[in-house]
């Protein structure tokens, strides 16, 4: 299905495309139906009704969309959103029925670039979201590295020059190279347990070992970690990945293991929303921490029996 919005030829998308060079003469800026756009497949940036989301769909809905999103064509039809997935779910929300988006035609390894760039932008970003989307762009940084380029292609992605792959997306996002290795190992989790890294209940490096694990252990492990309530230490976790290692990882080894020494530590995470209703909204973080203590003193000197009282009489 082709859009019947007219076409705006353009010639100048430096803002958008981080300073590309101007041989963009197949770019074209148009108002296209959300019906439309369809999200990237095996997108891995979480597109949430949040707070900041409504605060987006008001702005959109007063001001409309200021930035227009990027998008390729589909064989099948529509076009699929390459970056603009919260400013099309924000124009959906406000009650827009198109939004403004440059059409490019790229390849594969080109949209994936590009789409994980302009993700990576965002204030917060999950664990699981900088896995995959890290994953993503160093399989299509080293596919790219490996073909010949077309005299007329927009680069995308600085020349390699001999470097490795990794290298140079560690130059690119400002981590270093065994931290995006440590990302990549959490797409080897199962669901459960890459959810809680997400969650802060599981931390990084003890969930990098448990990466290592087969989908079977990973799965009697949550079950041990359920029923017993406890997170595996990173000493833990590195045991039951050499077992895992020797082919020797049995429930019984995992009920073992889980038994020595102590559980990882206890955290308890209270959304901002759930607390909202108690708090002033002006109340900062620490605030809020230190009204939480002092009451959770009361009530323990108050199940030791003890009444506080600030009078002396």
């Amino acid at each position: 299905m082709k859009s019947s919005a007219a076409k705006i030829q353009i010639t100048d998308l430096d803002a958008l495309f981080g300073g590309a060079p101007a041989q963009v003469i197949g770019d074209q800026l148009q108002e296209v139906l959300l019906a439309e756009l369809h999200p990237f497949k095996g997108h891995p940036f979480h597109v949430e009704d949040d707070e900041k989301m409504r605060e987006m769909a008001e702005s959109v809905a007063q001001y409309g969309v200021l930035v227009p999103g990027i998008v390729r064509p589909r064989p099948e039809g529509g076009y699929e959103i390459i970056a603009g997935h919260r400013r099309s779910r924000a124009s959906e929300l406000a009650g827009k029925e198109t939004m403004p988006v440059i059409v490019r035609d790229m390849d594969d390894d080109e949209a994936t670039i590009i789409m994980v760039d302009s993700n990576l932008q965002r204030e917060k970003i999950l664990p699981s979201e900088k896995a995959f989307a890290y994953r993503m762009k160093l399989e299509a940084m080293k596919r790219k590295a490996g073909r010949p380029r077309k005299d007329n292609c927009v680069p995308v992605a600085h020349n390699l020059s001999g470097r490795k792959s990794r290298n140079v997306l560690a130059e690119q996002v400002g981590e270093s190279q065994d931290q995006i290795r440590r990302y990549i190992r959490l797409t080897h989790l199962l669901p459960p347990l890459l959810q809680m890294v997400d969650e802060n209940k599981l931390t990084l490096r003890p969930a990098v070992e448990l990466s290592y694990l087969t989908q079977d252990e990973q799965g009697l492990l949550m079950e041990m970690m359920s029923s017993r309530e406890i997170v595996p230490t990173l000493e833990q976790a590195q045991e039951l990945k050499l077992y895992s290692q020797d082919n020797q990882l049995t429930i019984a080894k995992i009920k073992v293991v889980l038994a020595q020494g102590k559980s990882g530590p206890m955290q308890v995470t209270l959304k901002r929303k759930c607390l909202s209703q108690y708090f002033p909204k002006d109340y900062t973080q620490k605030q809020i921490e230190e009204v939480i203590l002092s009451l959770l003193k009361t009530w323990k000197s108050q199940q030791k029996g003890v009444v506080t009282n600030d009078s002396d009489g």
